[in-house]
């Protein structure tokens, strides 16, 4: 085995295709799909450990996205003293009234988020939103890079553990917002690096479903965020308590997850790949990979070329902008996660605006998204990525605009409300549960975590706006979010299917296949 995959490297001197010096010809070089379906297993005991320890990240990242909605929640008070004549706090007499719970459970309270400056409030989530816009592209780089996807995952999981606990003792209100752009930083890379990760070694006919599987981790995290809340009230230590969990997970998680292969892979380091793989087939109960099967990229020509491992190397974001096809992909993709963010970000922040238990409404909206995950990869191999994508989001746009055409007038029509948001958030979260299998199958492994990382930046732009949509209160909030649904779902109607489409590893390997089905390159 070991000299079958030796001769995979390359030599120094010499004609490498010489079977003098390479006999090239007595290796058989398969695809990464093909080994894993041929050789390794689909998805078997390997791929589901791997996809559970990994995707245990997505926890964190929920529980860090949605802490600012429990940290900076306005608390309860009461008048001290005759208010007759007053219509709010802010006309009232200095000391007439006060906080219930004291000026600790939230930074509204201790900072004075009130009256003229309560619109920080809204500034500092979209700061967040902000580190998590940069955090995503520089993630999406550094993944792809030799730090690889577990080196990256690593690195931001750790920063995210020490912005988070750094916030608990912030002195002043742009302190609070300096680590919240830092703990975005690191938070906005998270899902992104360990959905990758977990999918890349699942063969092609699993890979939808163990995609969309890795969304049932966040939405745990928000339920288990507003339990945590429920019983902590103080902002600094329920942001002490969020960051354990970052610990945890460095600590007791990431030594036992593996490296992508596919990564090991296009970054030429086929020796690793392939024991990757071995472990693959014997924790599944396969046989061991034949001698003289090798992996392959799906740009070489297939059995007489050798890769050139400097040109796999290089993929970036020019990359994605230079060629047509990546292009307007990479363009939708960003233009569409940007709507949906608006809409599911804002639905689930727009939760102190319904005057329900906010602790049991926002564990309400994450238990919500679940059976949308599990419809959605239910039918996902019947109905395609895009016809579902298409649906889900229109769904959650009709909703939203029905909430739109609702007062909140009494207890009846507030509940009612709180329906439509919550099958708003159904709706929503099917899509993003989608579009995470459905942008990493329309680029290759050269360009994917770069291409995904700017779409993921989308996400956290939209997310920097839905605060600002929140604050306008009434009925704009909802009519807003019905119509970034609405056109979301139009601009995937330019998108491919890609359906039963091969998980290609390089640009070039992209455009042979795309030709084949007579896209023009």
């Amino acid at each position: 085995m070991s000299s079958a995959l030796s001769s995979n490297n390359r030599l120094d001197g010499g004609d490498l295709r010489s079977p003098l010096v390479c006999p090239e010809t007595n290796l058989k070089k398969i695809t990464m799909d093909e080994m894993l379906e041929k050789y390794c297993g689909e998805f078997g005991l390997w791929q589901l450990r791997h996809l559970v320890l990994t995707s245990l990240a997505w926890l964190l990242e929920g529980i860090h996205s949605m802490v600012m909605i429990f940290a900076d929640r306005e608390p309860a008070w009461h008048y001290l003293t005759s208010h007759a004549g007053t219509t709010s706090r802010c006309s009232s007499e200095p000391g007439s009234w006060e906080w219930t719970g004291g000026t600790g459970s939230s930074t509204m309270s201790e900072f004075g988020l009130i009256c003229g400056e309560k619109y920080k409030v809204g500034l500092v989530q979209s700061i967040f939103f902000a580190g998590c816009m940069v955090g995503a592209g520089v993630t999406g780089h550094l993944s792809d890079s030799k730090f690889g996807r577990k080196g990256t995952l690593a690195i931001i999981c750790i920063l995210n553990a020490i912005f988070g606990i750094l916030t608990a003792f912030s002195s002043n209100y742009w302190t609070y917002a300096l680590f919240r752009f830092l703990s975005g930083f690191s938070t906005g890379g998270i899902g992104l690096c360990a959905s990758i990760l977990s999918t890349e070694p699942v063969g092609q006919s699993w890979r939808g479903v163990a995609g969309m599987s890795t969304f049932y981790f966040f939405s745990t995290g928000v339920a288990v965020l507003s339990a945590i809340a429920y019983f902590i009230q103080s902002w600094r230590s329920l942001y002490i308590a969020s960051s354990i969990t970052s610990v945890v997970y460095v600590i007791f998680v990431l030594p036992f997850l593996h490296e992508s292969p596919r990564w090991c892979l296009v970054r030429g380091k086929v020796d690793e790949a392939m024991k990757i793989m071995q472990k693959i087939a014997v924790s599944n109960g396969k046989q061991s990979i034949p001698n003289g099967v090798v992996l392959a990229l799906d740009s070489e020509d297939i059995p007489n070329s050798q890769f050139d491992a400097k040109e796999a190397l290089n993929g970036s974001i020019l990359d994605v902008l230079r060629s047509p096809i990546t292009r307007i992909r990479f363009f939708l993709a960003v233009s569409t996660d940007f709507f949906c963010s608006i809409v599911y970000y804002g639905l689930s922040l727009n939760a102190v605006n319904l005057g329900t238990n906010l602790y049991l409404n926002v564990a309400l909206n994450a238990i919500s998204e679940m059976p949308a995950y599990l419809l959605t990869s239910l039918v996902l191999n019947r109905f395609g990525r895009k016809g579902l994508y298409i649906g889900t989001t229109w769904f959650s746009g009709v909703f939203c605009l029905i909430g739109s055409l609702l007062n909140n007038a009494d207890v009846t029509w507030r509940v009612i409300r709180m329906v439509c948001g919550l099958l708003g958030i159904f709706g929503i979260a099917g899509t993003f549960n989608l579009s995470l299998v459905y942008f990493m199958e329309l680029f290759p492994t050269e360009v994917r975590n770069v291409a995904l990382g700017g779409a993921t930046q989308a996400v956290h732009l939209g997310a920097i706006l839905a605060p600002f949509v929140v604050v306008l209160g009434g009925n704009v909030p909802f009519a807003l979010f019905g119509a970034c649904g609405i056109i979301g779902g139009f601009l995937v109607m330019y998108l491919p299917e890609t359906l039963n489409k091969p998980f290609y590893d390089t640009m070039d390997g992209l455009r042979e296949g795309e030709a084949k089905s007579g896209v023009v390159a």
